[in-house]
């Protein structure tokens, strides 16, 4: 009887699915605007011929197979519709926070070539605007700024962002967009206007000098890559980007890049020294106040980077196959198989440019390696910072930011020695699933 009951169950559970994925198939057909013989859609009452009784007969393990077997048809349906939503375009979202790396990582993408259009930090200008009209941050403002603006650019629509460009772009023109130089799809001939020797001397895209960026160029050019990329370091939850997962539109594929937050500090003292002065005067002659701001601040970014991904690694329905999450460290020491990885978790071919840009940047020399340089000695640059910081800095961090350093496999180091032995290791290693 209870091998009845279970077969039963099973059998009620597959139609559910089967119908979910109808009403979900007829939700993104609805959406397409390609040009596709029409089908008809499978109605409810498709499936009135398959029903579960109760009268003392089980239900028929052939039945059962059937609906397996008409639920997998429908799931490969989706698979086709979602496939001729997008055109066949990947959606690539890097994710990270300040000195993480995100800036070299993200030219894995940016070197792909002509087939990628890659924007660096477009929500510079969202943080900046919204941060200038509130004098703070707002969070929840930024949480559906963020989103809104991630999701028309990825649809090549310039429009929201331009919004927040300040000065406001006249007739779509612009030459004060945040590190366009950084992008190598605004710096193609198909965007790049006529350079002005005098008024926009500042203004290099690599070694084309280009004048202001005209936005409606931009967002054509877009449209004629076949896919696109964004480096961000300015979202702080990976929940608050659902609704660009379930985007029938959009293929999003979630790149979460995590360094050890030792590591970042010490990098964010370098790089940042007027907003980390206080951190450099403890590290040089006092005890870190450990109910400091500063300090509750390091901890509230530690927990935001670890909730991130633990609602990554779980991978819930909406995530499922498009989250992915990169330790710094492994492509400092890895920077090709790493690569190689990402790239086949996008689906995007791993071009020889690529290739050829990563050899060539990561054995930079000193010279070549400044703070904020994409050129990376990169076997020395995951290691160098436990000769910066100071010992007492680390406990801090290791006793505000404990949970996080687990989570990402990160060892403790309980001695000023420990910190500076390059013996030891301070990764372990460690398989995230997410597949």
């Amino acid at each position: 009887m209870r091998i009845k009951y279970t077969i039963s169950i099973v059998f009620f559970v597959a139609l559910v699915i089967i119908e979910k994925e109808n009403n979900i198939i007829s939700r993104v057909s609805d959406k397409l605007t390609l040009k596709q013989t029409p089908q008809t859609p499978l109605q409810p009452s498709g499936f009135s011929h398959i029903l579960l009784k109760h009268n003392g007969s089980s239900t028929s393990l052939g039945k059962l197979d059937s609906a397996f077997a008409l639920m997998k048809r429908r799931l490969e349906d989706y698979s086709q519709h979602q496939e001729a939503a997008t055109g066949g375009r990947k959606h690539i979202l890097l994710l990270a926070t300040t000195r993480t790396g995100s800036s070299f990582v993200g030219e894995f993408f940016n070197q792909q070539g002509d087939n990628m259009f890659y924007l660096f930090e477009p929500l510079w200008h969202v943080e900046k605007m919204l941060t200038l009209e509130t004098g703070g941050t707002n969070a929840t403002a930024a949480v559906k700024a963020y989103r809104d603006v991630l999701q028309r650019l990825f649809l090549c629509d310039f429009s929201q962002l331009e919004s927040f460009i300040d000065p406001l772009p006249v007739d779509h023109v612009t030459a004060a967009l945040f590190r366009r130089e950084s992008s190598s799809s605004l710096c193609e001939a198909s965007v790049c206007s006529p350079f002005v020797r005098g008024v926009f001397e500042r203004y290099h895209c690599k070694t084309r000098r280009c004048g202001p960026l005209n936005l409606t160029m931009a967002s054509e050019s877009c449209l004629q890559k076949e896919h696109r990329a964004i480096k961000s370091v300015r979202v702080r939850q990976l929940e608050n980007l659902r609704p660009l997962a379930e985007d029938p539109r959009l293929d999003v594929k979630f790149i979460q890049l995590v360094r050890d937050p030792r590591a970042v500090l010490a990098s964010r003292m370098v790089a940042f020294a007027a907003k980390y002065k206080n951190w450099k005067q403890w590290a040089m002659d006092g005890e870190v106040p450990i109910d400091d701001d500063e300090v509750r601040k390091l901890k509230g970014n530690c927990d935001n980077i670890r909730m991130s991904a633990e609602i990554g690694l779980s991978q819930p329905p909406w995530l499922r196959r498009r989250y992915m999450l990169v330790r710094y460290e492994d492509i400092a020491r890895f920077p090709m198989r790493k690569a190689t990885e990402m790239y086949r978790f996008t689906g995007i071919p791993f071009t020889a440019q690529v290739k050829s840009w990563i050899l060539k940047n990561t054995q930079a020399s000193k010279e070549t390696s400044g703070v904020y340089s994409t050129q990376k000695n990169s076997s020395e640059q995951g290691e160098k910072w436990r000769f910066t910081l100071p010992f007492k800095i680390a406990q801090v961090v290791q006793k505000v930011c404990g949970p996080t350093l687990k989570l990402f496999g990160y060892k403790f180091v309980s001695s000023e020695e420990m910190l500076i032995d390059k013996s030891i290791s301070l990764i372990e290693d460690k398989v995230f699933n997410f597949s």
